[in-house]
């Protein structure tokens, strides 16, 4: 039936919708696409997806546990008391935390879920959000969607990537609410020492605001290091929780599989908004995600093998070409500097449609990101090697 409506009807979108951050990586995955979709050979970097496929024992849990009737139905709420426990027994076993499984564990769909709920469940609208720079873009996507406001903290080569909180002046000192951090940090790769989450502790303490600190790289350390968690420092159950996911230590990124841990209160409003969206996750994906947990680890000592390898011979490949840069102590990205004349935008475009070699320019992650790129080690170190020949062609270095 035509109504020949009159004038035509109109779908309006909330005011919130216009408010929100363009979404940077989907930019990113456009591009690559019109260029193989031209037939050429990309060289992707530009993404933070795992390449590797999730290890065998895993996959067999989730087979075995799908045959299992109880997973059929709907989930415990706030997910099985198994796998609360199971993300427990991996925290005190690699940072010696305790962690009440019941009160101080969230189950999320995705840490981005969480990292995305976290300000809309804390932050009134008008509130004040401590946001690093460069950082990952979606901590603005939950403050918007909270109609919060967000301040900046740089993160600049000069002070290891750590932002300097005496630089916070005294207004957004007592005007903030939240703060997000992010070791091993996304983009730059930098981590943090115990000292400095000591030193959050206190500032988060004195001034009032809590602290999300995004493990998702936790696992992921080089030369014998493994990166410190923020709930290793002392009182940081006080003023914050952790946010982990599957995604990177065992190449889950699609299983969607996400921890909340620490201060109690603020899981328990985690739960409380998921409860009025969600019904948990299926629970042969909960089964399988507590055997990764809780099953052998060699795969992530592999895993961690297998980037540190790609971080040589990528960044020895750069050398080659005359592009000098740090390696990186934990993540799985490479931070490098642009070449003179060059923004972050018009090196990566140049990259892009000249090598067909794709990394992320560095101002998508902040004002401060610009002056670089990011590059994930997420291929084989013959692609990486390759990539860096294809740009030492271009001839800017």
């Amino acid at each position: 039936m035509n109504l020949n409506l009159n004038p035509p009807f109109e779908i309006r979108p909330a005011d919130i919708m216009a408010q929100l951050p363009t979404q940077f990586f989907a930019t990113l995955v456009g591009n690559v696409s019109r260029l193989t979709a031209q037939g050429h050979d990309v060289i992707n970097l530009g993404q933070g997806n795992p390449d590797q496929p999730t290890p065998a024992h895993i996959v067999a849990r989730l087979k075995e546990a799908a045959d299992n009737p109880q997973y059929h139905k709907y989930s415990p709420f706030s997910g099985y008391s198994f796998l609360k426990e199971a993300i427990a027994k991996r925290y005190k076993e690699d940072y010696q935390v305790d962690l009440d499984p019941e009160t101080e564990v969230a189950i999320l769909f995705g840490g981005k879920t969480g990292l995305v709920e976290l300000p809309q469940i804390l932050l009134n609208p008008g509130e004040l959000c401590l946001v690093p720079d460069p950082g990952y873009p979606d901590y603005w996507s939950g403050v918007a969607l909270a109609r919060a406001e967000m301040k900046f903290m740089p993160l600049v080569e000069s002070n290891d990537y750590l932002p300097d909180y005496s630089a916070i002046s005294d207004r957004d000192k007592e005007r903030a609410r939240l703060m997000f951090l992010n070791y091993p940090n996304n983009p730059t790769s930098a981590d943090a020492p115990l000292s400095f989450y000591e030193e959050t502790v206190a500032f988060a303490a004195q001034h009032g605001i809590v602290v999300a600190s995004d493990f998702a790289y936790g696992a992921i350390g080089f030369d014998g290091h493994r990166p410190v968690s923020f709930l290793q420092a002392e009182g940081a159950k006080d003023v914050g929780i952790e946010f982990y996911t599957l995604s990177k230590t065992y190449n889950m990124a699609g299983w969607r599989v996400g921890f909340a841990l620490g201060n109690a209160r603020i899981i328990s409003l985690i739960n409380q908004l998921q409860d009025h969206m969600y019904v948990s996750l299926f629970g042969g994906i909960q089964s399988a995600a507590a055997e990764a947990l809780t099953g052998p680890q060699d795969c992530v000592r592999d895993l961690i093998s297998v980037y540190q390898s790609r971080r040589d011979a990528f960044h020895d490949a750069l050398k080659g070409i005359g592009w000098n840069a740090a390696k990186p102590t934990g993540s799985f990205f490479s931070w490098l500097p642009v070449p003179k004349g060059f923004t972050s935008v018009s090196f990566a475009n140049l990259l892009l449609e000249e090598a067909h070699v794709v990394m992320a320019p560095g101002v998508g992650f902040g004002a401060h990101g610009e002056g670089y790129v990011r590059a994930g080690l997420l291929s084989s170190e013959e692609r990486l090697q390759e990539a860096a020949a294809r740009i030492g062609k271009l001839g800017v270095f």
